[in-house]
């Protein structure tokens, strides 16, 4: 089985940006080919990674429903699942490294769940034939409560550097304790450090019963790098960002 690496944390924090950095250790690093998930319903994972997106698990679902509604003919007599099976496995993006599966959003005033269900199913599905799956999640807690996130082996909770930002990390941490959720390590990665407000942000986090497991710092070459689309794979190995998440990770000495 896989070992699944997801991220939380409110929006803004950079979560996205954590999780491509994160794809790039483990295809650098690790030498191993990874599954990109993005449960976010405002997909912009495939933006930080440079990769086009050709359909989304929200306007499959969409499609299909639509086809079951008019009647129209499926292919070989396939039936409906069977049918979706067929659409969703041709909708992960392959590239060098890494693969990518979207979940989007449904088309008009849709409920995410479905799709959600979906995510979830498909990464279960998935996850047998990747060494490693990694999940960015949508801002907020919607998805824990969702059960999006239901089976990790490490969470990463992102925050900013505020005061606001510990505090939903820490509403985070409460919420899978009271879902029971499976996962297996929590830990905060505070972003976008550019002074010394991290001892005192991590201070307060343990707190609240929170371990911080390291900080990033604010990088002028990375917000150049999204400021022109350029891709996270691009970034120069000194970047300050790359460097302090690569140490990070170093220090989990993940499998």
């Amino acid at each position: 089985m896989a070992y699944i690496i997801a991220l939380a944390g409110k929006g803004g924090t950079g979560k996205t940006t954590v999780a491509g950095l994160i794809m790039r250790y483990i295809i650098e690093k690790k030498k191993k080919p990874v599954l990109a998930v993005d449960a976010d319903s405002n997909n912009c994972l495939n933006e930080v990674l440079g990769v086009d997106v050709h359909t989304t698990i929200g306007r499959l679902r969409e499609d299909s429903l639509h086809k079951i509604r008019s009647g129209a003919e499926r292919p070989g007599g396939m039936s409906t699942e069977e049918l979706f099976d067929y659409q969703i496995q041709q909708s992960i993006i392959e590239l060098n490294g890494f693969d990518l599966i979207v979940m989007g959003r449904p088309e008009g005033s849709g409920c995410y769940c479905a799709a959600n269900n979906i995510i979830r199913k498909y990464v279960d599905k998935l996850s047998g034939t990747y060494p490693y799956v990694v999940i960015d999640n949508e801002a907020g807690m919607e998805h824990l409560s969702r059960r999006t996130t239901h089976k990790v082996d490490l969470l990463f909770i992102v925050s900013d550097p505020t005061t606001r930002g510990i505090q939903t990390a820490r509403r985070i941490n409460e919420l899978i304790d009271e879902l029971r959720l499976e996962i297996d390590r929590r830990l905060i990665i505070i972003n976008r450090i550019s002074g010394h407000e991290g001892e005192q942000l991590k201070n307060l986090a343990e707190q609240r019963g929170l371990h911080v497991v390291g900080f990033i710092p604010q990088d002028s070459t990375l917000f150049n790098y999204d400021l022109q689309g350029k891709p996270i794979f691009q970034l120069p190995d000194e970047s300050p960002a790359v460097m302090a998440l690569f140490s990070i990770l170093d220090s989990l000495h993940l499998p």
